[in-house]
């Protein structure tokens, strides 16, 4: 198949396309994703909790701490006690030195609530005596208030009650807060949660939303580099008992509100199949196997007996295992020389293979250095796919910049295609890339929260060039996940209360809806465009790609060979004022998609900096 050009500037162009040599089908799964507990992408993303220290791992008050205390007369005390814990350190305690003249407590600030929109929230509450609590719910210009009648469990201090609230948010606010007061009393706060009512067992109903539009067919989860200190034993369990730490790779603290249970019930409500990474770092060969035991063990087993207390009987079935991530870095948790991490992988898949023979795995890779050609010549046997990653920077030339993804894939291909012809240890073998990290990088604006990475309709277009040329190498990829889906470099974008497509999600989300499966070949010169054709899976409709990476609009001109076009079909144009037009979360978009009915005669017209997708129905 042609080559696509990387340079700019030229008109009109013509290809001829033999749509009767069709080439082996597309992996589905180059279509794929990544979540990583990192910043905002899970929680403030994924995940629909609204507080973000819910179980206190930071005292109230503390600078970090989103806990402010409520009221400043004195009678009273707030204490981080840790003696009567519900989770993790301790708790809150407020000892009230008889009746105050207002309430005292605590409030957690910066919640973001729509007008006529309900939140459902509870917390575990302990303590000594009988007396009256109130939780609020406020906002500039009003609150709206539930009383509970609290009455202290009489068998030991340390036991909590669940109480229950809803509310109704009576205006627009990125300022609202949540309070829990009392005026006397002895009152311990060991965790609280608050939710948009519409949330989806615990996810955000318009995130979910927006990834079901993005209908990616697999997701890579938990890291990244978090997996290589990640114990998934602590993500387990009753939600509200498992303990925040600090995050073992990034900034922030993991709050443990979503483990394996939540990331397998998250595929099921997108409609996708999981990728689940274990911990080749700092985690044992051991831990690994326990993991797979855990999703797909029977109940007769260790782990499948956890699995099923924890309200799931029936196995899940996990095919997809990442074996590790990025081990060849000095920055990974765990890193060790290659011929000692060789050793490891081999001795997890092992142990994980004991566990379920079936399992697929993709090992740790990094092309140009010694680490894939050293995993490929030792590991090939304990192997279904070799990972590859690659993030790419800016250029402020719009061509240079949307050829950067494809330099890098094209050149992860033929480095890989050498691998096959050269190792002896891969002969009769056919181990395909997994390139389960890719992206323009994180220079800024950080607007998302940490690695927030704002993206421009530049960076959509180049995603599709990159798209273009996995497609344009399929022999050589099997999977492919762009990173990291929600907020932090992410194709969707989330604040409190709003959700919207990113540049780079226009793409990916066409062609994994409208794209063919089978690519054919083409000649001719395509100028400044980057272009790639494929067959659907019967044969009924030829799929044109094009990216225009100028500011120039143009025609392409198409001459079809083996195929007899019926005149009609769709056309899918994606489109930005500028190549620096970006979306915004809450606002209408700006970069929009566009489809309108073809009535083909030979030429399709492609806008200035645009991705255009053409179905032409066959006869």
């Amino acid at each position: 198949m042609l080559t696509a050009p990387l340079g700019a500037g030229e008109a009109a162009v013509s290809i001829r396309i033999d749509c009767a040599q069709p080439e082996e089908p597309i992996s589905p799964y180059i279509y794929g994703q990544f979540i990583e507990h990192l910043g905002r992408c899970i929680y403030g993303g994924i995940w629909a909790e609204m507080l973000e220290d819910r179980k206190f791992f930071f005292p109230v008050g503390a600078k970090d701490s989103p806990w402010r205390r409520v009221g400043g007369q004195a009678g009273w005390s707030l204490t981080m006690d840790t003696v009567h814990p519900y989770v993790g350190r301790w708790a809150v305690e407020l000892a009230l030195e008889g009746e105050q003249p207002s309430p005292v407590g605590i409030r957690h600030v910066g919640l973001g609530v729509v007008a006529g929109k309900e939140y459902v929230g509870y917390a575990l509450l302990g303590g000594e005596g009988s007396f009256p609590v109130e939780v609020a719910l406020e906002w500039p210009g009003g609150r709206q208030a539930v009383k509970i009648p609290f009455q202290a469990h009489t068998g030991t201090a340390q036991r909590y009650l669940r109480h229950e609230f809803r509310f109704r948010a009576g205006a627009d606010s990125e300022e609202a807060a949540l309070s829990i007061t009392t005026r006397r009393g002895i009152l311990r706060i060991g965790c609280v949660s608050l939710m948009p009512a519409d949330n989806v067992e615990g996810f955000r109903a318009d995130t979910l939303a927006a990834l079901r539009r993005l209908h990616s067919p697999i997701y890579r989860w938990p890291g990244g580099n978090f997996v290589s200190g990640y114990d998934w034993r602590q993500g387990i369990g009753e939600r509200d008992r498992r303990a925040p730490y600090p995050n073992p790779a990034w900034a922030g603290i993991e709050q443990s509100d979503v483990g394996i249970d939540e990331f397998l019930a998250f595929c099921r409500l997108v409609g996708t199949e999981p990728l689940v990474v274990v911990n080749t770092g700092q985690g044992s060969p051991r831990l690994a196997a326990d993991l797979l035991e855990y999703c797909n063990g029977a109940t007769t087993t260790r782990w499948g007996k956890v699995r099923a207390a924890n309200g799931h009987e029936e196995p899940y079935n996990v095919r997809w295992w990442g074996i590790g991530n990025e081990m060849y870095g000095d920055w990974q948790l765990g890193h060790m020389p290659l011929a000692d991490y060789e050793v490891k992988h081999n001795e997890t898949v092992r142990l994980m293979r004991q566990v379920d023979p079936d399992i697929k795995t993709v090992a740790v890779g990094d092309s140009g250095s010694p680490w894939s050609e050293g995993m490929l010549t030792h590991c090939a046997e304990s192997m279904t796919a070799l990972s590859e990653h690659f993030y790419c920077g800016h250029h402020d030339d719009l061509a240079q910049h949307t050829a950067q993804p494809v330099i890098a894939v094209r050149d992860k291909a033929a480095r890989h295609r050498r691998y096959l012809e050269t190792i002896p240890a891969l002969r009769g073998k056919r181990i395909p890339i997994a390139l389960d990290e890719w992206n323009y990088g994180w220079p800024g604006p950080h607007v998302y929260g940490d690695l927030g990475q704002r993206y421009f309709w530049r960076d959509g277009l180049g995603i599709a060039r990159g798209l273009h040329e996995i497609i344009r190498n399929h022999d050589v990829f099997l999977m492919a996940n762009f990173a990291q889906t929600v907020n932090v470099i992410g194709a969707v974008k989330a604040t409190k209360t709003a959700v919207e497509f990113d540049a780079p999600a226009y793409p990916l989300a066409l062609y994994r809806h409208a794209f063919g499966t089978r690519p054919v070949p083409f000649t001719g010169e395509t100028g400044d465009l980057d272009v790639v054709a494929a067959l659907t899976e019967k044969g009924r409709a030829l799929t044109v790609g094009i990216v225009n990476p100028t500011m120039e609009p143009t025609t392409l001109a198409l001459d079809l060979a083996g195929f007899r076009p019926a005149g009609t079909g769709k056309i899918f144009s994606i489109t930005a004022p500028a190549p620096d037009s970006y979306n915004e979360p809450g606002k209408p978009p700006v970069i929009t998609q566009v489809e309108k009915p073809l009535r083909y005669a030979g030429e399709i017209e492609v806008p200035a900096a645009a991705v255009v997708l053409a179905v032409i129905d066959s006869q």
